[in-house]
């Protein structure tokens, strides 16, 4: 088991070295430059790369990345604290109090049967923390809401559309799908010919969600989907630039596509 003593002193390593790099007397420029918006790219690109970490059941990069992230939270509160908004002892004793509150059955006298009472519990607490209705009685357009607020925007996506669904707000075959999925198709192409960027950006975003219902009727994970893309398409990159003698640049598009499919092929065998 870990020394407490140990734990706190690394933690209040950490701090101090934040605190060093945010210092005008002699900080790193870059980390001095930086404000709570700049980084929140970073909180993001973090969050994932745990995640990824924690898929790929390497725990070395676990810890490693699981660091990267404590960083941010640390140097988010040291950008708080020097304009007076709070600190990281506000941060720390904030989620402890918080956690104490919602396990009324670990740290009080209240008894749980299950996993779903506990559920229900912690929202009913949560809400009255935030001042808002029971989740029980709270607005169905108030529960989509805090999805689109909280949850990045695929996830978001297939989130509100099974809530929706749940609801009644459902298509009565997947033919109806389909054609929506075509109808924002068309949009979409309308709007790249004749609209102003707005438009075209808000019809963009019709499609993805058509596309999105498309997934959920065939029980397909959106994200997943793309993720595996996106590895695919580096894999494929990596097998062509194992072959080649010159920048990508000095290819025409015609032996590029010939070195992609040879790329893709090669990747298949070895599945």
């Amino acid at each position: 088991m870990e020394n407490k003593d140990e734990v706190l002193g690394a933690l209040q390593e950490l701090i101090e070295v934040v605190e060093r790099l945010r210092s005008p007397d002699g900080g790193c420029p870059w980390d001095l430059a930086q404000t709570a918006e700049t980084l929140m790219p970073y909180v993001i690109e973090e969050a994932y790369e745990v995640v990824d970490a924690i898929k790929n059941g390497d725990k070395n990069a676990i810890a490693e990345e699981l660091g990267d992230l404590l960083l941010q939270v640390v140097l988010q509160a040291q950008i708080a604290s020097e304009s007076g908004q709070f600190t990281m002892k506000e941060v720390t004793q904030g989620i402890s109090q918080k956690l104490i509150r919602r396990h009324p059955h670990v740290f009080g006298d209240v008894s749980v049967a299950s996993v779903d009472e506990v559920r229900q519990n912690w929202e009913q607490i949560k809400a009255a923390e935030k001042g808002e209705a029971s989740p029980d009685t709270q607005k169905f357009s108030a529960k989509l809401a805090r999805y689109g607020r909280t949850l990045p925007p695929m996830t978001a996506a297939m989130k509100i559309s099974q809530k929706a669904a749940a609801v009644g707000f459902e298509w009565e075959n997947i033919d109806g799908v389909w054609d929506k999925f075509h109808e924002e198709l068309g949009e979409f192409q309308q709007a790249l010919a004749e609209e102003t960027p707005e438009r075209q950006q808000a019809e963009l975003g019709d499609l993805l969600f058509a596309v999105i219902q498309l997934a959920r009727w065939h029980n397909l994970d959106p994200s997943v989907a793309l993720q595996g893309t996106n590895q695919r398409f580096v894999q494929r990159l990596e097998k062509m630039e194992a072959v080649v003698d010159r920048p990508f640049s000095d290819y025409s598009l015609d032996e590029l596509e010939t070195l992609w499919q040879q790329a893709k092929a090669q990747l298949a065998k070895e599945q």
